[in-house]
């Protein structure tokens, strides 16, 4: 028999709502607001799914986030063990499942060698993949990198929902500013107790800096990202404040 949460009551209450707009774009603040609302982690080592958009839009910032995920590696290395798997999507409806791997070499090698082409965004199948890992075996987190959703909104939105209920936040980083990807990827993030945040190509130290956020958090929660936010920027230690 499944009992669910009185948190997880709620989260069915919100993707059963009909009357609810779609929130508008926001500001890094609303970022760190969201995380700050996350559920408490506790483990040494941590779970992490990091989903890319591989699509042709892609191609001048893939080589900006294969140096991206070895930082979040470096920067969980200190306080416990992350494994993390690459997930990528592009071209006529090809979708890649890496293993899940302990090194960040290793991540950079099979990322360097995936060429982006042009196709339609596969967010459905990422969210997909999350929740049916998610049953197997305690996923912490997932994190989606991507510039367009080209996909129906309220099917993502009741799969979001569903990897809400099974406690799995979802980190949606949008390149650009796509009015609809934007909306998209907000409820998305919010529908599973996550956050969304927009960066472009002159932002990279932002979204380096939140990535090493989520890994940490991702391996020993919310005390380790408080550890980590009083060494670090303003920018983190508002993040820790809101935890």
């Amino acid at each position: 028999m499944l009992v669910l949460s009185a948190e997880s009551v709620s989260l069915l209450k919100q993707i059963q709502s009909t009357g609810e707009n779609l929130s508008q774009p926001a500001e890094i603040t609303e970022f760190l607001q969201q995380v700050g609302r996350l559920p408490r982690v506790s483990t040494a080592q941590g779970r992490l799914i990091f989903a890319l958009d591989a699509t042709a839009s892609r191609q001048p910032t893939w080589d900006q986030a294969c140096q991206l995920q070895g930082d979040m590696f470096a920067a969980a290395a200190a306080r416990g063990s992350l494994t993390m798997q690459l997930v990528w999507y592009r071209g006529y409806g090809e979708f890649q499942v890496e293993p899940w791997l302990t090194t960040a070499a290793e991540l950079q090698r099979r990322m360097t060698s995936v060429q982006c082409r042009g196709g339609l965004t596969q967010i459905g199948r990422v969210l997909e993949h999350a929740i049916h890992e998610t049953q197997r075996h305690c996923l912490n987190a997932l994190v989606l990198v991507g510039d367009c959703l080209e996909e129906a909104v309220d099917p993502l939105c009741h799969r979001a929902g569903q990897l809400g209920v099974l406690g799995v936040p979802a980190f949606v980083f949008q390149e650009g500013q796509d009015g609809d990807a934007a909306r998209g990827f907000r409820e998305i993030a919010r529908l599973t107790r996550g956050a969304y945040c927009a960066f472009d190509a002159n932002s990279a130290d932002q979204l380096r800096e939140l990535l090493k956020a989520v890994a940490i958090y991702a391996v020993g929660g919310r005390q380790a990202l408080e550890d980590f936010g009083r060494r670090q920027s303003m920018r983190i230690q508002q993040l820790t404040r809101q935890l």
